[in-house]
């Protein structure tokens, strides 16, 4: 884990973040997978912090994700989940056919802070998700 300075500060903030698909319907696939992989990766940088490592299963996402101080979990969660969702229906207007014409993640999400002591381990659990689900 990187140590990294802010002005006044010093900090090494990690997240991992798991948000499913709305009743947990698999679409997560194909052209939809790596279009959302680009997507989330663009939105964390145009927002000011990193994914570090991400692993999209075909009806939940994990990411591991570098954060300053000034970035809250909720911000960061709604940012990801909401400018994904919004381009994917755009780019996919079949998504919203599979999910009733509703909304693509579910309301709620998992995080938990990572440390310097866990986080290889976390970033091993997240690497083999796809693994998992096979």
């Amino acid at each position: 884990m990187e140590v990294k300075h802010g002005r006044g500060y010093v900090y090494a903030i990690e997240y991992h973040i798991v948000w499913c698909v709305k009743y947990r319907h698999q679409v997560l696939e194909g052209d939809i997978t790596d279009y959302l992989r680009q997507l989330l990766v663009e939105t964390a940088i145009q927002y000011g912090f990193r994914i570090e490592t991400l692993e999209i299963v075909s009806d939940h996402v994990h990411a591991l994700v570098s954060a300053t101080p000034q970035h809250t979990i909720p911000n960061i969660v709604k940012v990801l989940k909401g400018v994904s969702a919004r381009k994917l229906f755009l780019k996919f207007p079949e998504l919203k056919n599979k999910l009733w014409e509703g909304h693509l993640w579910n309301p709620s999400y998992f995080v938990s802070t990572v440390s310097e002591n866990t986080e290889e381990q976390v970033k091993k659990y997240i690497e083999t998700q796809n693994a998992k689900s096979v």
